[in-house]
């Protein structure tokens, strides 16, 4: 699996002291949610979304590769999926999941399958 996917992309306009906590997200067809928790560290950047009554109340992390712009002036995040593929996101516990390599490797196919 890419660590690639874990990392900003460069053109993405992520500065590693950013504060992305409550930025709203967008899939590639719409609002999904808002920034629930991120990490800045290297190899291991992420955001966690807080879905609200989208999909009823679900969080998903998902990995950095996926974020195409961060719009600091409009506090809003532009990822590169759709409203489908993070629906069908496998479920994050962040009492379960964070720091959980196995986890990790499972997000990594997941997303890894769908083009990332």
């Amino acid at each position: 699996m890419s660590n690639e996917m874990w990392s900003y992309v460069p053109t993405a306009g992520h500065s590693p002291d950013s504060d992305l906590t409550g930025y709203k997200v967008e899939a590639a067809d719409g609002h999904i949610g808002k920034v629930d928790k991120h990490s800045n560290e290297v190899a291991d950047q992420y955001i966690v979304v807080d879905t609200g009554v989208w999909i009823f109340g679900k969080e998903v992390l998902l990995p950095a590769g996926t974020v195409t712009a961060v719009d600091n002036e409009e506090r809003r995040i532009l990822v590169s999926l759709t409203k489908e593929q993070i629906k069908n996101a496998p479920e994050f516990d962040k009492e379960k999941h964070l720091g959980d390599p196995a986890y990790r490797d499972q997000l990594g196919g997941y997303y890894g399958g769908s083009g990332h």
